[in-house]
């Protein structure tokens, strides 16, 4: 069977990282390309960032394309206080040797799901939604080309993590979440229901590192870094592993389940904006346009995690 085809939409970020390295170290699933956008850090750290792990993994071969610096409407939020100043912080920071690919992102993607046989490409967008409503603006008629869309974003039962009601990469940018997940796409959601189950535990990190892969090594770092605010915040022995979830759902969906629900994107209310709105419980006739995860079997998750980054 073929590798399944993806391209990465992405605001790197330690988890952006991790799911990253584990599609690359993946042989089922091709890499395409990788589209940055603003939101952890701004756009020229995301771009840089992308690159910086690709080359990382020996990779510097898959494109990197920068996309959208800002969100539709609004100015940007990031997260230095979660990732650090270079947005991966707990890693050597250094220009990567491969340039950023000419062409910008959103070309980037509709000209590939145009060109690729209709419904063989996945969409992982690991951050703000802004580049994929862009293309989804751009070129209505690539909704049907598309294969997938699978996304971390937003929350229900967990609520919010950067507001009580909003998850961040929503958040960041909701007007741009309304627009994809009103597209009529084929998605599926992984929210911090399931990503905060999903803890990078000090077992877990240092099985990891003992791998002795360099990339692996790197990852271990990195999650040093990047569960310390987790663990103050939520007390609990490592922090949520987020955006490789997206990728392990594509490598192993057994390890995952959730249900058909409509998804609505709060865009006006100060109190709520960006939270995602699920009819968990079916109680509207609104139709039905994502499925969402809640469960993950995290060890199964993890052994697979582990397995792969100390492939590369």
């Amino acid at each position: 069977m073929p590798p399944r085809k993806i391209i990465i939409d992405t605001d790197p970020g330690q988890d952006d990282a991790g799911a990253i390295m584990l599609a690359v170290a993946s042989p089922e699933l091709e890499v395409l390309g990788l589209t940055a956008v603003a939101g952890n850090v701004p756009l020229e750290l995301t771009a840089r960032n992308a690159r910086l792990i690709l080359d990382i993994c020996g990779r510097g071969d898959i494109p990197v394309h920068a996309g959208a610096d800002a969100p539709l409407k609004r100015k940007l939020v990031t997260a230095e206080e979660v990732h650090g100043k270079s947005g991966i912080d707990g890693v050597e920071i250094y220009e990567p040797p491969t340039p950023l690919t000419n062409g910008h992102a959103v070309d980037f993607i509709v000209e590939t799901l145009r060109r690729e046989e209709a419904g063989s490409v996945t969409l992982c967008p690991l951050g703000p939604l802004t580049n994929i409503a862009l293309a989804l603006e751009k070129a209505p008629d690539i909704v049907g080309r598309i294969g997938a869309i699978v996304l971390m974003g937003g929350g229900f039962f967990e609520g919010g993590n950067v507001t009580p009601a909003a998850e961040f990469n929503i958040y960041v940018d909701p007007e741009a979440a309304k627009i994809v997940f009103a597209s009529g796409g084929p998605i599926t959601m992984m929210p911090l229901d399931v990503t905060h189950k999903a803890l990078t535990r000090k077992d877990r990190v240092a099985r990891l590192r003992a791998g002795g892969g360099k990339p692996a090594s790197i990852m271990a770092d990195m999650l040093d870094y990047f569960e310390r605010f987790d663990e103050k915040k939520y007390g609990t022995d490592g922090g949520p592993l987020h955006d490789p979830t997206v990728i392990a759902y594509l490598l192993k969906p057994e390890l995952f389940s959730g249900r058909e629900c409509n998804v609505e994107i709060e865009t006006s209310s100060e109190l709520t904006l960006g939270m995602t709105v699920i009819d968990w419980w079916h109680v509207t006739d609104r139709k039905k346009n994502a499925l969402v995860i809640r469960d993950i079997d995290d060890e199964g998750f993890f052994d697979l995690f582990i397995e792969r980054l100390n492939r590369l």
